[in-house]
C-alpha cells in the first residue's frame, strides 16, 4: 500500500509538471507572437515636425481573435439555432461546474432538439463564467472555454457536440483537469469535425482564442446570475435541478414550451 502510493504520488507530481511545461511553453509563444508583431505605432503630424506615438501590449496579453461563427459585440455572444428566432433560452454555466455536467447530460440534447424544431421559433444562447477557477484554484473553465472557441471556430454544431462530450466526461469540480490541453485535445477526438483536426489542436495548445474566453467570461459577469446553471425562457428563471437531481427531460420541455411566444 505505501509503496502503491508513493508511486501514484510520483505520478501525479509528474502530471503536474508535465502540465505546468505546457501551460509556461503556451506563455511563451504568445509572447513570442507579440514580440514578433511589435509595438503598435502612430506617426502623428504635429507642428514643425513628426510626433511617433508607441503603444505596446503588456507581456501577459494576448490579442482577441473572435471564432468565426461566434456573434454579437467582440463575438461573445455563441448562439444555436435561428438567430432570428422569436424565443430565446439562455444558458448560464461553467464549464468546470458538476451541476451543469449534470444538467446538460440530462437536458442538453434535449434543449439542442427543441433549438431544431423550426415550429417552436427557438434559439440558445450559451453564457460562461469562470469563477470556479477564482474559487478551486486553477484554470480550467477559462482553458476548456477557449478549447470551445476552438471548436465554436470550425462551426456551431463542432462546439455543440465538444461542449455535450466536455461535459459527459466531467472531472470533480476540484479537479483542475481541463487545465490540461492533451486532456482537451484527447476528448476532441469523439467529435468527428474535432478529429484529428490540426487547426483545432493547434488553437487549443496556443491558447488562440484566450482572450476571447475572458470577454465571454465578462459579459457573463454583467449579469444578475447567482449561481450555475442558471437558465431562462424569454428572461424567465426555469427550475432545472430540484433536491435529487436534474429535472427530466419531459418536465424540461414543459417549463419550456410554457414560456415561448406564439
Amino acid at each position: 500500500m505505501s509503496s502503491r502510493n508513493n508511486w501514484e504520488n510520483k505520478q501525479s507530481a509528474r502530471e503536474r509538471m508535465r502540465i505546468e511545461r505546457e501551460r509556461q511553453a503556451k506563455r511563451d509563444r504568445t509572447r513570442r507572437q507579440l514580440l514578433a508583431g511589435g509595438a503598435v505605432v502612430a506617426v502623428l503630424a504635429v507642428a514643425g515636425g513628426v510626433g511617433v506615438a508607441v503603444a505596446s501590449m503588456g507581456e501577459d496579453d494576448r490579442p482577441l481573435v473572435v471564432p468565426a461563427n461566434a456573434t454579437g459585440e467582440n463575438g461573445t455572444t455563441v448562439v444555436y439555432g435561428d438567430k432570428k428566432a422569436k424565443n430565446t433560452v439562455d444558458v448560464y454555466e461553467d464549464m468546470r461546474c458538476p451541476f451543469c455536467a449534470q444538467f446538460e447530460q440530462a437536458n442538453g440534447e434535449t434543449l439542442t432538439k427543441l433549438a431544431d424544431d423550426k415550429s417552436l421559433s427557438l434559439k440558445v444562447e450559451y453564457n460562461f463564467g469562470t469563477f470556479i477557477d477564482s474559487n478551486a484554484g486553477g484554470e480550467g473553465s477559462t482553458n476548456a472555454l477557449t478549447a470551445l472557441g476552438a471548436a465554436l471556430n470550425e462551426s456551431t454544431d463542432a462546439f455543440v457536440a465538444y461542449h455535450q462530450v466536455l461535459f459527459e466526461n466531467h472531472p470533480e469540480e476540484t479537479d483542475d483537469k481541463y487545465g490540461d490541453d492533451a486532456y482537451l485535445v484527447e476528448l476532441a477526438q469523439k467529435v468527428p469535425a474535432l478529429k484529428g483536426n490540426k487547426d483545432f489542436e493547434k488553437a487549443v495548445k496556443d491558447g488562440t482564442y484566450e482572450a476571447w474566453a475572458a470577454k465571454v467570461s465578462e459579459k457573463f459577469n454583467e449579469n444578475d446570475i447567482s449561481g450555475t446553471p442558471t437558465v431562462e425562457v424569454n428572461g424567465e428563471k426555469i427550475e432545472v435541478l430540484g433536491s435529487t437531481g436534474p429535472v427530466g427531460p419531459e418536465e424540461f420541455t414543459k417549463q419550456v414550451k410554457d414560456r415561448l411566444k406564439g
